[in-house]
């Protein structure tokens, strides 16, 4: 799990982060492509 998986998924989860916010965090390697389709739901397309 990365380091900011936790802080990236409570954010979307509160309605603080939308979708593209949490793109944003798979290409700053935040989170991993994985954990992108965990948080949202969504199979992440480059």
């Amino acid at each position: 799990m990365s380091k900011k998986y936790e802080k990236v998924k409570k954010y979307f989860e509160d309605g603080l982060w939308k979708e593209e916010r949490v793109t944003n965090a798979v290409l700053k390697g935040w989170i991993t492509v994985e954990e992108f389709r965990e948080i949202t739901g969504v199979i992440y397309d480059i």
